[in-house]
């Protein structure tokens, strides 16, 4: 696992170096550390607009993450991901769908999806999930996270071919990543034109902005590894949904 501490923001933008997928498939979180999960009694379901669904609603936040459902539940679950991390993969082949149709579903529970940036591979999905609507981030980056052996196939394949880009310019340098990785073919067979992921994969400002939240919320929030649960703003003991639903359902995510 590859600590956002060690990673300046100007680095993560100009880190050259892929991660074996060894280490990319490896669990990526450390230890959370339980900082006192919220318990209550049950919660009522909140009904979500007429004609509409939770699963349906998106915000962004101020924090730069992505809010999946009542933007004013009662219990705000909030994952710290990095999309070249296997147990953020796991996650979301295993816990992202019963997260949102028993629990965001209901209006009692907000899922917001926040990055953790580990390296260049890292940033350059968590900029081609964002290259689109906001109601398709949350969607995009599941769909790579359920591909992801394939995902960091293409990376593992092409490691020399994306290192050799830390001596492009800012500007070139995530768009030759994505075109060397097979990043931006899979994501334009999932809507994602190849001209629009250029087009976002050569926007500095915003690429900046991504490494600038990840490193700045590690530090602040003590957000070391991946995937790390916060619910209520408090750190909770959880890397998978096994250990994730009893918390949200002690929280009061229950009907008994």
């Amino acid at each position: 696992m590859i600590s956002i501490r060690s990673i300046s923001p100007k680095r993560a933008l100009a880190f050259g170096v892929v991660a074996p997928l060894a280490i990319a498939l490896a669990a990526c979180a450390d230890d959370a550390s339980e900082t006192g999960a919220p318990a209550g009694e049950p919660i009522e379901a909140i009904p979500a607009p007429e004609g509409s669904s939770w699963t349906e609603v998106v915000n962004v936040t101020p924090e730069g993450g992505y809010v999946l459902g009542n933007p004013d539940a009662p219990l705000k679950l909030v994952e710290y991901a990095s999309h070249t991390c296997g147990a953020c993969a796991y996650f979301a082949q295993t816990g992202s769908t019963p997260l949102k149709e028993n629990y965001v579903s209901t209006g009692v529970v907000s899922y917001e999806l926040r990055n953790l940036i580990a390296n260049p591979v890292d940033l350059t999905i968590a900029t081609l999930v964002r290259c689109s609507q906001p109601e398709s981030m949350q969607v995009l980056a599941d769909q790579a996270w359920v591909a992801f052996e394939d995902v960091m196939g293409g990376v593992s394949a092409n490691a020399e071919a994306i290192r050799a880009t830390g001596d492009l310019p800012l500007e070139e340098r995530f768009v030759r990543i994505g075109e060397v990785s097979g990043l931006i073919d899979f994501f334009a067979a999932r809507g994602v034109s190849a001209d629009k992921a250029r087009e976002c994969l050569s926007d500095v400002e915003t690429i900046q902005a991504i490494a600038d939240r990840s490193q700045k919320q590690g530090q602040d929030l003590n957000i070391t590894g991946t995937p790390t649960w916060l619910l209520n703003g408090r750190k909770v003991e959880a890397n998978q949904w096994p250990e994730l639903e009893p918390i949200l359902q002690r929280a009061g995510a229950r009907t008994e």
